[in-house]
């Protein structure tokens, strides 16, 4: 019962810490016209990418980014896992691959590009070991 317990606690604390990254990008650029916000199209190697486990750590975790990114952009994550465990449902698989031919032809990972509502590129940048605010200054130049 205690293990239980414990899960269920640590189950909802981390709920409350997550951020709403969409995987349904047709979503994400609704959501982006509406709000009039510009999206981060983050494509991930989330099991086996190092620099992704980096950049989902030292920034997309962080509570600067999380706020501010919040009231700011539309969060999407194009994951490309390579163990079976964590394998997406065909059609995300199907759209990531098709978001990758259009933003991401170099194949880089991790690469994060900030994009308008039509889906227009405003800029690209990948991992980069600076502080969540400067991250986040990073990501504002491209919307000038």
């Amino acid at each position: 019962m205690k293990n239980k317990m414990a899960f269920l606690l640590l189950f909802m604390a981390t709920m409350g810490y997550s951020q709403n990254w969409n995987t349904d990008f047709t979503h994400a650029t609704t959501a982006a016209i509406e709000q009039n916000k510009p999206i981060i199209l983050v494509f991930s190697g989330s099991d086996w990418c190092a620099p992704c486990i980096k950049l989902d750590k030292s920034i997309w975790q962080s509570e600067a980014f999380k706020s501010y990114a919040a009231t700011n952009y539309i969060l999407e994550r194009a994951d490309f896992p390579k163990k079976k465990q964590n394998q997406l449902a065909e059609e995300i698989k199907k759209q990531n691959e098709s978001l990758a031919e259009k933003y991401n032809k170099e194949g880089i990972f991790p690469l994060v590009v900030v994009i308008d509502g039509k889906g227009k590129v405003l800029g690209k940048t990948s991992y980069k070991n600076v502080t969540p605010n400067e991250y986040i200054e990073t990501l504002n130049s491209f919307l000038k």
